[in-house]
C-alpha cells in the first residue's frame, strides 16, 4: 500500500480520542473520520485534529481500517459491521463482553479475509517488551492492578475492566493452557465486581496469582515473575523493572554450609548487603518509547502487509475465556459464602 492508509476511531471518550491523537500525528496514516453518536464530543475532536466528525460509523466512509473503542457491549456489532465489508479493526479491550460474541468477531475476520487486533495495550509496555526479551521461565507470577474509581467502564465489572490487561501478559509469559482457576470479587460501587483476585494454576506447573482493584486509595500496577534461576519485579506505572539472580557462589552446598556454621552466618549477617553476596541484583534496561503510539503502529503496519497484528483475535478471545471462567468462579464463591 503505497498511499496513506485511510483510518477511522469509532468512539471518541477516553481512549478513542488517544487514538485519534495519534493517527492523526502518525507518518503515512490519514485519519479521515471520527464517529461518536455525542456530536458535540466528536466534533472538538475532529477540530482539534483535522478531520470529519460523523454521528455513526456507517457513516465513516471509505477507509483502510478502523479503530473501534466503543463500550464493550457494542463491539461486537461495530466491529462485524467493518469486517464484514473486509475492513480491519482494531478493538479496545475486551474483545467483547462474552466468549461467543468476541467468536463472533473472529469468525467474521477469517470469512471476509482480513483480520481484527485487540487493545492488550500492556502487550506494548516497555517493561513487558523487556521482560519478553529476557526469556524468563515462570514459575510463579503475582499482578497487583489497583486504581482509583474513575466512573469509566462501569459496563463490565473490574475483571474485564482492569484485569484482563495482566491476564494477557500472563498468557503471554507462560505459553500454556490452564487447568484451574478459583477467585473471589466484590460489587463496592457498582453492580459488578470491584475488586477481584484470581489464582490460575496452568498444565505445566505454573501459577499466577492475579489482585485487581478500581476502589483503591493509591493506584499500583505492577508483577513479578518468579522463576527457577532469577526473579523480576515490573512496575508499570513508574515503567521500572529490576532482576535478581542468584551469584554462581550461591549453591546448595554453601547454603547449607552457612545455615549450620554459626560463625559463617554471623559474619553475612554482618555485611551491609547479604543480597550483594547471594543475589546480583541488576536495573531492566527499557526501550523508550509510548506503549498505545507501539500498538497502533503495530496495527497500521499489519494493514499494509497484511500480516497478522501482536495481539489477534484468537488471543483477545482467549483470554476472555480465562477471564470468563474467573467471573463464573466469582460467582461460584460468592454463592457458597451468602445465604
Amino acid at each position: 500500500m503505497s498511499r496513506k492508509v485511510r483510518v477511522a476511531v469509532v468512539g471518541v471518550g477516553h481512549f478513542g480520542r488517544n487514538h485519534a491523537r495519534i493517527y492523526a500525528q502518525m507518518p503515512g496514516v490519514e485519519l479521515v473520520a471520527v464517529a461518536d453518536p455525542n456530536l458535540e464530543r466528536s466534533s472538538a475532536v475532529a477540530e482539534q485534529y483535522k478531520t470529519r466528525a460523523v454521528a455513526d460509523h456507517t457513516e465513516v466512509g471509505p477507509v483502510d481500517a478502523a479503530s473501534v473503542a466503543v463500550p464493550t457491549s457494542l463491539h461486537a456489532d461495530i466491529a462485524c459491521w467493518f469486517l464484514e465489508r473486509g475492513i480491519p479493526v482494531l478493538v479496545e479491550k475486551p474483545l467483547s463482553d462474552s466468549v461467543r460474541s468476541a467468536e463472533r468477531i473472529v469468525e467474521a475476520a477469517r470469512r471476509n479475509g482480513t483480520f481484527v487486533g485487540v487493545g492488550h495495550v500492556e502487550r506494548f509496555n516497555p517493561v513487558v517488551v523487556a521482560a519478553t526479551e529476557l526469556g524468563i521461565r515462570p514459575i510463579f507470577i503475582e499482578c497487583h492492578r489497583l486504581n482509583p474509581f474513575s466512573f469509566r467502564s462501569t459496563d463490565v465489572g473490574v475483571v474485564l475492566d482492569l484485569m484482563i490487561h495482566d491476564l494477557d501478559v500472563i498468557l503471554h509469559f507462560v505459553k500454556s493452557k490452564v487447568e484451574r482457576v478459583d477467585a473471589v470479587g466484590v460489587p463496592i460501587l457498582s453492580e459488578h465486581e470491584d475488586i477481584a483476585n484470581a489464582r490460575l494454576t496452568f498444565a505445566n506447573g505454573a501459577v499466577a496469582n492475579v489482585t485487581a482493584s478500581r476502589v483503591a486509595v493509591q493506584p499500583m500496577r505492577k508483577i513479578r515473575v518468579f522463576s527457577p534461576d532469577s526473579y523480576i519485579s515490573l512496575d508499570y506505572t513508574k515503567r521500572q523493572g529490576v532482576i535478581f539472580r542468584k551469584a554462581p557462589k550461591l549453591t546448595l552446598d554453601v547454603v547449607r554450609k552457612i545455615s549450620e556454621d554459626p560463625a559463617s552466618l554471623a559474619e553475612l549477617k554482618g555485611k551491609e548487603s547479604v543480597f550483594g553476596e547471594l543475589l546480583h541484583s541488576d536495573t531492566i534496561p527499557l526501550p523508550e518509547h509510548d506503549p498505545l503510539e507501539k500498538e497502533l503502529t503495530n496495527f497500521v503496519e499489519s494493514v499494509r502487509s497484511g500480516q497478522r497484528p501482536a495481539v489477534t483475535g484468537e488471543h483477545g478471545v482467549e483470554v476472555l475465556r480465562i477471564a470468563d471462567e474467573i467471573l463464573h468462579a466469582i460467582q461460584r464463591a460468592r454463592a457458597a459464602v451468602l445465604p
